[in-house]
């Protein structure tokens, strides 16, 4: 067997050094200039926006955490599940302020670059913003699960509920945030496009228009930072569930991790099953920031080009790198069969996803059908999300099916394994990912300072592409997820020692909990369609307002008050983002101490059949919708340009679909995410009642 420690160093080394890349891409960003005054005073007015919504969003989420931490304190009767829940907490927060900074600096260089004339130019600098989320992203969590592990190895059960409270920091923080800025960007977006092209028919991101800078903070707090948090989470539970799974299973089972032929102890195997996650995750962010040099070096080619190479090349080199490596361990070829399903897995959702929400045949369906309405345009755009949903859950079941055979006497670690590979590939996922709002803020600010046409159609061209990759995102976000549920549905089931006839689909308690799962997503989703609807409503009264009262503002002779529109967003997100967060925390605690462990087992198989469901098809018939409108803007339904019914149905489709993909698909996707990790974490404390 090899030297642990020195394996498990290495996912802290790689972090480390991910943290020195991003700094050097953060730095060379702010070092670019910022020479046009009407460029550097509306970056200003984002940068302050999205700073002040990130300074009172994390006011409430510290009240949060201290509770969390007396919370703990108390019924583990010690301070330091509390503090490590602490920790991955204030890790997800700090990656969310950092590569929002660097985005918020990266929208007005990247705008300039693009006024250059050079596209390249204006790409790279796009992607180094991406990056500096990216690598903040993946680094901060493997730097942080390795301190865990370190300071706990030794111990199993003291190991096991440290990771799970750790998990629980990073996962709830990830709904509050994504949630949070998904209310807010969302509301700033809808209501800006009501007022503006239905309202008063001027054009998107019209400086007269109030309530472009908002939706301009929208993009960063939501698409940045909210992004950040979730993929930040998804990285730490795979791993977290892959551990405990590796803590808790049958020394028989671990035993055929080993390749044939080589022995090891009890203690070292059960080592290994463990620490394996880690070392994996670590060699996936070595490859991702060498994906990354490679991405920047193609800055010369087309950048739908660029980014579906970054997407796809970096897990075909972690199969072959694993596949090297392993023989190092003294670990079974089956080890890499199920990280290759999930890393290729991720890549074939990806591509997937691009197939139903970019220009292809299902977006241009629904760009057709809105010539007959916006009833139309709604109907189509909701059956390309339904037929999605089947081809992707299959690839996932796929992806599951290919690990639990690989490894069919440790199969649900198998497929904790391929959650992990596809989730290895964070840092450059998380770059092209954040890419897409460095590149909407760069037109948005383009056409705010009057800069000339032909920059924006570089940054549209830059822009029509973050479109597609931001639903590629949120489609891995929510496979991976999926697959962590699983693999977090094993763990808790062997933490919490349920057997066979308790887990039994026939036994009442699971059922009431499967259906009590199934209402969930609903409550999630409907609470945060309902928060954005409200918000939009009044920033859209907030608008009109301005424009009623404010002497020559329509003429564009007076300035707008873009703050009274930030600050209607900002408190809309942060009053309607605690009631799913508390659904998701406190729902796993109600069920399982009101009902019992089996009754929880069933709540969390219910959350992850629906939730999954329903979150796949909210962000793809919204990626759909969205895109099929900016297909009609293009030209692509002749006689049908701007402003035309047709285009004006699209708008009302992509209206819909906002909140859709951006604010509830991602909530409930993190949703099941956080129960299942918070089942985890108190599973002791149900078996033990």
């Amino acid at each position: 067997m090899p030297n642990l420690d020195l394996w498990t160093a290495l996912p802290a080394i790689a972090g480390v050094v991910a943290l020195l890349i991003a700094a050097a891409f953060y730095f060379r960003i702010k070092s670019l200039p910022e020479d046009h005054p009407d460029v550097a005073r509306i970056g200003g007015y984002i940068r302050e926006g999205a700073m002040a919504f990130l300074v009172r969003e994390y006011k409430v989420l510290g009240g949060y955490a201290v509770a969390v931490f007396v919370g703990l304190t108390v019924a583990f009767k010690s301070p330091l599940p509390g503090a490590w829940f602490l920790l991955g907490a204030f890790l997800s927060l700090l990656a969310g302020f950092i590569g929002m900074k660097g985005a918020t600096f990266a929208n007005t260089r990247t705008a300039l670059a693009a006024k250059s004339g050079v596209k390249g130019n204006a790409l790279v600098t796009a992607l180094d913003g991406g990056a500096v989320m990216g690598l903040c992203v993946a680094g901060l969590s493997l730097i942080g699960l390795a301190i865990v592990y370190f300071v706990n190895r030794g111990n199993d059960d003291t190991l096991a509920t440290m990771l799970h409270s750790f998990a629980v920091g990073a996962s709830s923080i990830a709904l509050f945030a994504r949630i949070g800025g998904g209310i807010y960007t969302k509301a700033a977006d809808v209501g800006a496009d009501i007022a503006g092209k239905v309202i008063e028919n001027i054009p998107e991101d019209d400086p007269r228009n109030p309530g472009v800078i908002a939706d301009n903070v929208g993009d960063n707090v939501g698409d940045v930072a909210g992004m950040g948090a979730d993929i930040y989470e998804s990285l730490v539970a795979a791993i977290v569930a892959t551990m405990a799974i590796g803590l808790t299973a049958e020394a028989a089972d671990l035993s055929t991790l080993l390749a044939a032929g080589n022995s090891a102890s009890e203690g070292d195997t059960r080592a290994m099953a463990v620490a394996l996650p880690l070392i994996l995750a670590g060699i996936g962010l070595v490859v991702s920031i060498l994906g990354i040099f490679i991405t920047r070096a193609m800055k010369g080619s087309a950048p739908s080009t660029v980014l579906r190479a970054a997407m796809v090349l970096p897990p075909l080199v972690l199969v072959v790198v694993t596949a090297a490596l392993l023989p190092s361990f003294g670990i079974s070829q089956s080890v890499t069969v199920a990280l290759a399903g999930g890393a290729l897995g991720g890549a074939a959702i990806g591509l997937l996803t691009e197939y139903y929400t970019g220009h292809y045949g299902p977006v241009k369906a629904v760009a057709e059908s809105a010539k007959t309405g916006a009833g139309t345009n709604v109907i189509r755009g909701m059956a390309v999300g339904m037929e999605s949903v089947f081809w992707c859950l299959t690839l996932v079941a796929v992806v599951a099916m290919v690990a639990n055979h690989a490894m069919p006497e440790l199969g649900l670690y198998g497929i904790g394994l391929s959650a992990v590979g596809m989730l290895a590939g964070t840092a450059i996922v998380m770059t092209v990912d954040a890419y897409g709002p460095v590149a909407d803020n760069a037109g948005g600010i383009a056409e705010m300072a009057g800069l000339p046409p032909e920059v924006r159609e570089i940054t549209d061209e830059l822009d029509a592409v973050g479109n597609t990759t931001a639903a590629i995102g949120k489609g891995f976000a929510i496979g991976s997820a999926t697959l962590t549920v699983m693999a977090l549905f094993s763990a808790y089931s062997l933490e919490v020692k349920l057997n066979p006839a308790e887990m039994s689909i026939i036994n009442p308690k699971v059922l009431i909990g499967v259906l009590i799962g199934a209402v969930l997503p609903f409550v999630v989703g409907g609470s945060t369609m309902l928060a954005v609807g409200k918000a939009a409503g009044a920033i859209v009264e907030e608008i009109r307002r301005q424009f009623d009262t404010i002497p020559g503002l329509r003429e564009g002779k007076a300035e707008p008050q873009p703050r009274a529109i930030v600050d209607i967003a900002t408190s809309a997100a942060l009053s309607q983002m605690i009631l799913p967060g508390v659904t998701a925390v406190l729902g796993p605690v109600v069920v399982g101490f009101a009902i019992g462990p089996a009754a929880l087992a069933g709540t969390l198989a219910g959350a992850l059949a629906v939730g999954a469901s329903m979150s796949l098809f909210m962000a793809n018939a919204g990626g759909a919708w969205d895109n099929a409108k900016k297909y009609i803007e293009k030209g692509g339904l002749p006689g049908h340009a701007k402003r035309s019914d047709a285009h004006k149905a699209a708008v009302i489709g992509d209206t819909v679909g906002d909140p859709f993909k951006d604010t509830s698909g991602p909530g409930v996707s993190i949703l099941i995410k956080v129960m299942s990790v918070v089942s985890l974490l108190i599973a002791p404390l149900l078996a033990a009642s």
